[in-house]
């Protein structure tokens, strides 16, 4: 019997075969051409502390990763709704953006200034733990390349495919690292950065406020997330701003990601060389 044209097992097998060895991310990203046809991929490896590590990155469009280093991974990545996927530990399986992102995320400055410079139309990551404090998103997006967002067809393919994705991901990259740091505090570290460079002294509460709104979140989902009403959030917002000396959330953008952006260059530099020592 001839063998069946665009068999997305037979490139399925090819992945198999590649388990920790040279060649694995090729085959993993021809097997999810052939399944949903992303535009663009990227694989991080998130840890509790620092910045992630970018594994493996593949687009058409040059500009989708254009900043990822000086922007990104330089700090921008604390605000990502992924990252917070991170930080949650939610289980293993896919999420889509739109799903998780905050309600806000489309009015937000992190939006407007880094992520809509990307092109990205839609993403979907598969999140897997390979070792403990250390999470995977192996991310598959759609940008200004096709156009196109995921169909719910698509959505549901990778839905269906993800136990196999989170098991290749995990035996494949199980030598990675971990991070034996306790998880870190950004707000505190916002608190203190923002003393040392403007002598500006936020409440840790007025911190957290801070970072949900650079997010993309709502009053009303600001105060779900704190457990607090609308007007506590309000009023929190108004004290933030005064001791900011700002009138809007794109001065609020301007004065925190450059500290943002100090706190994770710093707490690399605390980093153990063993933090290097990833199976890629």
């Amino acid at each position: 019997m001839q063998p069946l044209p665009n068999s997305a097992e037979a490139q399925l097998a090819q992945v198999i075969r590649r388990i920790g060895v040279a060649g694995f991310e090729t085959a993993l990203m021809g097997w999810f051409h052939r399944c949903v046809a992303p535009d663009n991929a990227i694989v991080l490896a998130y840890r509790d502390v620092g910045p992630p590590q970018v594994l493996f990155r593949q687009s058409e469009k040059p500009q989708v990763f254009s900043h990822l280093d000086d922007t990104y991974l330089a700090g921008a990545y604390l605000l990502d709704p992924y990252h917070d996927l991170h930080m949650s530990r939610v289980p293993t399986g896919a999420y889509r953006l739109r799903d998780v992102a905050p309600d806000a995320f489309h009015r937000s400055r992190y939006y407007s200034e880094y992520y809509q410079q990307t092109t990205l139309l839609d993403e979907i990551t598969f999140m897997a733990y390979p070792a403990p404090s250390v999470s995977l998103n192996i991310c598959l997006g759609r940008d200004a390349a096709s156009g196109q967002i995921f169909t719910a067809r698509e959505v549901e393919t990778c839905h269906r495919i993800a136990p196999i994705v989170i098991a290749l991901a995990e035996a494949h990259w199980q030598g990675l690292s971990a991070d034996s740091s306790a998880p870190g505090n950004v707000a505190a570290q916002l608190v203190q950065a923002l003393d040392r460079a403007h002598r500006i002294r936020l409440s840790p509460r007025q911190a957290e406020v801070a970072l949900l709104i650079l997010r993309g979140h709502s009053t009303v989902s600001i105060g779900l997330r704190l457990g607090v009403s609308s007007q506590t959030v309000k009023v929190f917002r108004k004290q933030l701003y005064a001791r900011c000396r700002i009138s809007s959330q794109a001065e609020l953008f301007a004065l925190m990601l450059p500290l943002l952006n100090a706190s994770n260059s710093q707490s690399k530099t605390q980093e153990s060389p063993a933090r290097a020592k990833a199976l890629t």
